[in-house]
């Protein structure tokens, strides 16, 4: 339900303000010409403002001097096929950035061993710090992360039809399939990279004293508080379909928000059941690896022979690389988003109910 709520919500919003819905629909995508505020100097700084009391309380913990306990040993010394996707990385890499003109028909495909390489790369990482990683751990249910994440991102192409915040340039023109081909491959990366990282973080002791132990966050009614957060869920993804230019960041709030309020209504977990308790972990390794993973998503892009642009009202201004600086604030609520998608998939939370009441499990 939550699935169809995501992709219908924002397309009866637009037909309630009377505009085509042709061009939402249309197969290959092509991003609509919406036209976007100019930058507003008072917009960006009151965003800005509220991006960092939100998130500078939280995250400065990490920077606290505190004791940590005694580093993790490397249980075995990094694997070969770690060093194998290093190499492919740096040839990929070589590639994307290159203007040889012999390379001019790769340089369009180099976006997927980029994040293989890097998939590889960091669950070596943590394999050599724990002994364990959610690639040889978990095999069967972390490669099915790979199609769930080709749907997962063609539903964020989707809604970007209606806000027009990004579009694709200095590609050749393709036919129906060989778009969906090609972009379904690099789009199968997402998860299984944000995922990968935040198992990577959740070994560092520092984040474990740092988001372990903070003050409960009770709700007193939270089946009351729930359903208010899917009916604004509700709200926001019809707004996309009205107002995009007003309500843009809400494509990246409302989908997280919406299943984390379904899941808290029907009594189930969900990726912010911790806090409640006061355990941070979940969150902080899940939004700082989604950020950590926009880090390289915005530099090999900016850097790329086709690439995405972005063209984002009010606030387009003071970028690094391609994104908008405010635009990364963004990745915090997708890293949740990706969490509640990816660990239903993992089947990480039945688990964590049977055996122990640490989520996420620590691979050790």
């Amino acid at each position: 339900m939550t699935i169809a709520l995501v992709l219908l919500l924002p397309l009866l919003g637009a037909a309630a303000a009377g505009k085509p819905l042709a061009q939402y629909l249309q197969f290959p995508p092509r991003t609509p010409d919406v036209p976007h505020a100019p930058f507003s100097p008072a917009v960006f700084l009151a965003l800005a403002i509220f991006i960092l009391a939100a998130t500078v309380p939280l995250y400065s913990r990490l920077l606290r001097r505190r004791e940590d306990p005694a580093p993790i040993e490397p249980a075995r010394p990094y694997p070969r096929w770690g060093w194998a996707g290093g190499a492919l990385g740096a040839a990929a890499w070589i590639v994307a950035w290159s203007r040889f003109p012999w390379m001019g028909d790769l340089q369009a495909h180099t976006f997927t061993p980029l994040w293989i390489s890097f998939i590889l790369v960091v669950n070596a990482l943590a394999f050599r710090r724990t002994g364990f990683c959610l690639l040889l751990s978990r095999t069967r249910r972390f490669l099915l992360l790979f199609p769930a994440s080709a749907a997962f991102w063609w539903s964020f192409e989707y809604l970007n039809r209606f806000v027009g915040n990004w579009r694709y340039a200095g590609g050749r023109e393709f036919g129906a399939g060989e778009y969906f081909l090609f972009a379904t491959l690099p789009f199968s990366t997402v998860l299984p990279a944000v995922l990968s990282v935040r198992e990577l973080l959740l070994s560092f002791p520092r984040l474990d004293g740092a988001f372990r132990e903070r003050r409960p966050f009770p709700l007193r009614r939270p089946s009351a508080a729930a359903g208010s957060a899917f009916l604004l869920a509700c709200a926001g993804l019809l707004a996309v379909g009205v107002v995009p230019d007003v309500v843009f960041p809400l494509v990246w709030i409302a989908p997280p928000l919406l299943l984390i309020s379904a899941a808290a209504l029907r009594g189930a977990p969900h990726a912010l059941s911790g806090i409640a308790a006061g355990d941070w972990r979940a969150f902080a390794a899940s939004t700082l690896a989604a950020l950590f993973c926009g880090f390289f998503w915005e530099m090999w892009n900016h850097g790329s022979a086709v690439k995405w642009v972005y063209d984002i009202p009010y606030v387009d201004a003071f970028h690094v690389f391609e994104m908008p600086i405010l635009g990364y604030a963004g990745y915090l609520p997708f890293g949740v988003l990706c969490a509640e998608v990816g660990d239903r998939l993992l089947d990480f939370r039945r688990r964590a109910a049977e055996k122990t009441s640490d989520f996420p499990p620590r691979l050790r």
